[in-house]
Order: C-alpha cells, then structure tokens, then sequence
C-alpha cells in the first residue's frame, strides 16, 4: 500500500504556500522528539526507524494520488505538476532502535529542502511514536517480570492490524521473548507462542478428553489451559496427562492461569506439580496483566515462570499516546545557517534551536552519568560542563568516555545505513538498559536522568528567548 497521502491536509497546504512563494530551495532541519516519558518512566526505547526508512524510500506522488489532491480544487496545477518528481532528497540523522532516548533529544533530524522536510511530518510522527510507546512498555513490564519471560499476547486487541503487527515487533524490541502473532513471527522471525483456547475444551465432553486429545495431537508442545471449570482440579487432569507424556519420554511444556487468584493458585499448581515429579512444567499466567499487577505478584511469592500479556501492552493503555512532535529548528537562507525557537507561556514547550546532536557520557564505573544536546558543529571534549534546559542555572559536570547516538540513514536521498537484524535491536536494547543505574530503572518516580545542554547551546537558546 502506498503511504504518501499518510499525512495531514495542512502538510500540502504549506507545500503548496511555499511552492507558491518560490521557497523551494530553502533548506530547512527538523527535530523529531517527545518532551515527556509516558507512565512516568525514566526512559524509552527507540522503535519504528524501520518503517519510516521504508516510507521515505517509497515516497512518491502516484497518478491516482495527484488525481485526488486535484479533485480537492485546493491546488494550482503547476504545484500538482511539481508533485510529479517529488521524491527525498535529504539528509535523516536517527537513533537506532533499541537504543535509550530521553525527553527533548531528537529521535529523527530531517536536514532538507524545505517542502521535502515539511512533508515527512505526519507520518513520521506516526510511524516512531507509536512503536516507541509499545517498545517502552514492553520494557517495564519485562523488568517488573524480573527475569521471568514475557509472550506478547496483544493482536486481538491492537488498533487494527497494523497495530498488532508493528506492536509485536516493538514488543520484541522492549524485551518481550515471543509474540502469539503468527503474521509477525513471519514477517519479523519472532519467535512464536501459543496455548489453547477455553472453546478446545468446551467442545468435548470432559475437560480430561480434551487434553488428552490436544497432547496426542501436539505432545512436542502441550501447554494447558487449566480454568475452564475449576483450576485446581483442572491441573490435576494436566498432571494425568504430563505423567503419559513422560513415560513416552515427552514432556508437558506448561499450564496457564488465565483466571482467579494467579498468587494462590500458582502456588498450589507449583506444589501439585513438584509432587508428582513435574518440577519442569511452566506455569503461565495471563489475564489483563501489566507491569504493576505482575510486579505485586512475584511480590507475594506467586510461582509464575512467564507471563502473557496483551492489552495492556499492545495499547499502551494507561498511557495510549506517547507525544511525538516535529519541530523546525534551522532554516538556510543564502548560505546561512539560522537557528529557529519555539516560544511559548509553557516552558516544557520550548524547543531548543540549532542544527544539534545527542552526546551520551559513560562514567568511569561503566554506567551512563547523562547525556547532553550541542549543536552539531562543536567540538566536544571531556570534562564538560553542561546546563540545564529549562534553568539554565542549574548545572552538570560530565566525564568519563562519550559517544554520539545519532547515526546516519540518509545523505543527499542515499540511503546509507545497514539497518541490524530484529535479535540484534533487542540485544542492544538490554546492553543499554543494563548501563542504567538502578534508581533510573523503577517504576515509579525514577532519578531523572540528566539531558543538559553546552554552554553555546545554552547561551543561544537564551539569546532567541530575549529576541523574540
């Protein structure tokens, strides 16, 4: 499906201004970014670079979309006809994915002739926010799960199928082992997981006649759902049939709770099981979980090896948006290079101006001390002093070693980078994760984790403020 029309209707309206105007040669940088963690975390996960790669690749104005902007009779047909060749031909700096990102730093910088840059807005916004959302939360519930796997569970409840399937594989990026979403074990190579349904066993005449029918069907893969009826004695009839599968030298894989107290009756399924010599039989736990719920429960010493988890995660529900904007912050004009600002009465809503990259500082004892925005042509070396954004009063030392995060993707419309297989985006993930100290990981009112700015960042930020 072609996704160029994927955008807000004021999108071509300022395109065509500016065609009007003859402003296409003006060369104008965005910065893609979100200026508050959702569920009041200390950090996301960066998802979605992949889509948007395929969507600045395949950007073009088909015939039948021109055909449509012209029924609109919005538009001059010298701008229509304009639209023809339009096609990418900037520079798109972007973190990678997996990678840590904190409020005000740019996921993507967009450097590019002003319409170009302008366009990409909409769907941009849409194709990183969303999966960076899912990414994050898949995260925190992976760390409430303290080691514990997670499957994602989420397709029947995602925002269409687009959602299920770009959720799945941002679930994965934030940590999740595996996905129930067929179509993302295709086409992402997710590893896939599943159970069986409460009708499987509705449709025998016993629930034991329907396990037992389902391990000789599946016996490499028998995971049972116990709660159809009454739980404890439904993992009684599981432990009948994990005792034929172990005399045929098979093994039942594992029971899920999908019902009741999952405290009180995964220990009791944990005591059952051990006693008749089915210590490596999972239990799985579902039903509506998310981070806090399955944090409460290892809390109180439930016996749960992996949880399934769907709503919550594949919609983010406690927080369903994660905020993204697009903001220019330079334009050229004759060579020159200006620096553009945002003001507003709500401080959190100023943008910090400039051409900027993000400089992450690893401490001495190996963990992240912060990061700070300078603008890109500084040079940086370490000890630095850097300010805050809001109170520029407020100050930080960083030492140790540094690195920039981000990384090319597209010079002058080429495409550059080599984006890293789905397994390594999640094993960047727990690297960087693991750099954290833990007071920046809880769950509730983390430490904030510093994002400064240079001095020369700071003073011109401050200087456009009393300009303007």
């Amino acid at each position: 499906m072609n996704l160029t029309l994927l955008t807000d209707l004021y999108e071509l309206t300022m395109l065509a201004g500016y065609f009007e105007l003859r402003k296409t040669k003006e060369r104008a940088t965005f910065d893609l970014y979100f200026r508050k963690i959702p569920s009041q975390g200390g950090y996301c996960i960066a998802a979605g670079l992949e889509d948007a790669i395929k969507y600045v690749q395949n950007l073009r104005f088909t015939k039948k979309d021109i055909g449509y902007l012209r029924s609109l009779e919005l538009f001059s047909e010298d701008f229509l006809k304009y639209l023809k060749d339009f096609h990418f031909t900037g520079d798109i700096y972007a973190v990678p994915e997996g990678s840590l990102i904190f409020p005000n730093e740019p996921l993507i910088r967009v450097a590019a002739p002003l319409l170009e840059a302008q366009f990409l807005e909409t769907a941009l916004l849409n194709l990183v926010g969303y999966p960076t959302l899912v990414a994050t939360k898949a995260n925190r519930i992976c760390l409430a799960a303290d080691g514990r796997e997670v499957i994602e569970f989420g397709a029947r409840r995602a925002q269409g199928p687009n959602g299920a399937l770009c959720g799945a594989r941002a679930a994965f990026i934030g940590g999740c082992a595996s996905t129930s979403n067929v179509l993302a074990g295709r086409e992402y190579g997710i590893p896939v997981r599943g159970t069986m349904a409460h009708s499987w066993i509705q449709s025998f005449d016993s629930e034991i006649e329907a396990f037992m029918n389902y391990a000789e069907i599946f016996p490499k893969s028998t995971l049972l759902l116990v709660d159809t009826y009454e739980t404890i004695e439904g993992v009684k009839k599981a432990i009948r049939v994990g005792l034929s599968l172990k005399k045929l030298g098979l093994q039942l894989s594992g029971i899920r709770l999908d019902s009741g107290d999952i405290k009180k009756l995964s220990i009791e399924a944990r005591r059952l099981l051990d006693e008749a010599g089915l210590s490596e039989v999972k239990i799985v736990a579902s039903n509506e979980l998310d981070e806090w719920i399955v944090k409460d429960l290892i809390a109180q010493g439930a016996r749960v090896d992996i949880f399934g988890v769907g709503t919550h995660l594949i919609t983010s529900k406690d927080v369903p948006s994660l905020g993204v904007v697009y903001k220019l912050v330079a334009i050229e004009k004759e060579g020159r290079v200006l620096p553009k600002i945002k003001i507003s009465s709500n401080v959190e809503k100023m943008t910090n101006p400039g051409i900027k990259k993000i400089v992450r500082v690893l401490g001495e004892n190996g963990k992240l001390a912060g990061d700070f925005l300078a603008l890109e042509e500084e040079k940086i070396s370490l000890p630095i002093t850097t300010f805050d954004q809001v109170f520029p009063y407020k100050k930080k030392a960083l030492r140790g070693a540094f690195r920039e995060v981000l990384e090319p993707i597209f010079l002058e419309g080429e495409f550059v980078y080599k984006p890293p297989f789905l397994p390594e985006i999640q094993k960047t993930m727990f690297s960087q994760v693991d750099m954290l100290e833990p007071e920046y990981k809880r769950l509730l009112n983390p430490e904030y984790y510093w994002v400064g700015l240079t001095e020369q960042l700071s003073q011109l930020k401050q200087k456009l403020i009393l300009e303007h």
